[in-house]
C-alpha cells in the first residue's frame, strides 16, 4: 500500500469528478453553496470507505456472477444510514440535498471503486482508496461551490461559516444569479476541468522534460 500514490491519484491523476467524470449528476446538482459541497462530499467520503471495507473483507465470499447487485445492496445499506443520521443530527443539509444523498446508492464513483479497487485489494488499502477518492471528490466539489457561491450569490460559507450566515464578498445585486442555476453549474465544470487537464498536462511535460536532462 502506498498512501502517497493513492492520495495523488484521488486529487490528481484520477480525481473522479475532474479526470473521471463520474457522478456528473450530484456535482453539478448540489455545488450551489459551500455547505451543501462540504456535506455532500464528507457523506460520499463516508460511504466510499465503509462499502470499500466490506467489499474488500467479502471479496472472497460475493460469488462473481451477482457481484453487482451485492455491491449495490451493500452500498444501499451504507447510504441509508447517513441518510438517516442526517435528517437526524443535521436536517438542514439533509433537507437541502433531498434526494441526491439516496441517490448516492447509484453514484458512479462509489460502484466504480468497489468493482474496479475494492473487489481486488485488501481491507486496508481499499479503506485507503475510499478515503483518498473521497478527498479528490470532496476537493472537487469544494472547487465548484466557491467559485458558484461566489459569483452567483455573492457570499462565501453561507449554511457554513459565520453562524450560518456566511461572508457577503460581493455586494448585493452585483453578483451573477445564473452561476446557481443549471446553466452556470455547467459552465462552471467545463472550465473547472479545462483548466484541470491543462495543469495536468503541462505538469506530466515539466516531468518529462526534466527527466531528459
Amino acid at each position: 500500500m502506498d498512501f502517497k500514490k493513492q492520495l495523488k491519484e484521488g486529487l490528481l491523476t484520477k480525481n473522479p469528478v475532474l479526470v473521471q467524470l463520474l457522478g456528473m449528476c450530484s456535482v453539478l446538482a448540489t455545488t450551489t453553496s459551500l455547505f451543501n459541497g462540504v456535506g455532500m462530499g464528507l457523506s460520499v467520503t463516508a460511504i466510499l470507505i465503509c462499502s470499500n471495507v466490506l467489499i474488500s473483507a467479502l471479496r472472497k465470499v460475493i460469488p462473481s456472477q451477482i457481484r453487482i447487485a451485492a455491491y449495490i445492496v451493500i452500498i444501499a445499506g451504507f447510504v441509508t444510514v447517513v441518510d438517516l443520521l442526517l435528517q437526524a443530527y443535521i436536517p438542514t443539509l439533509s433537507e437541502s440535498l433531498g434526494m441526491f444523498i439516496p441517490l448516492i446508492v447509484v453514484n458512479c464513483i462509489i460502484l466504480g471503486r468497489a468493482e474496479a479497487f475494492a473487489s481486488k485489494n485488501t481491507v486496508v488499502a481499499s479503506a485507503v482508496d475510499g478515503l483518498c477518492q473521497g478527498i479528490g471528490y470532496t476537493v472537487a466539489l469544494v472547487i465548484m461551490c466557491v467559485i458558484r457561491e461566489l459569483l452567483g450569490a455573492g457570499t462565501l460559507g453561507s449554511g457554513l461559516l459565520n453562524g450560518g450566515e456566511g461572508y457577503r464578498i460581493i455586494a448585493e445585486g452585483y453578483p451573477a444569479s445564473q452561476m446557481v442555476q443549471p446553466v452556470g453549474g455547467f459552465l462552471t465544470l467545463g472550465f473547472v476541468i479545462a483548466f484541470f487537464q491543462w495543469f495536468n498536462r503541462r505538469r506530466n511535460h515539466q516531468k518529462k522534460e526534466a527527466g531528459g536532462k
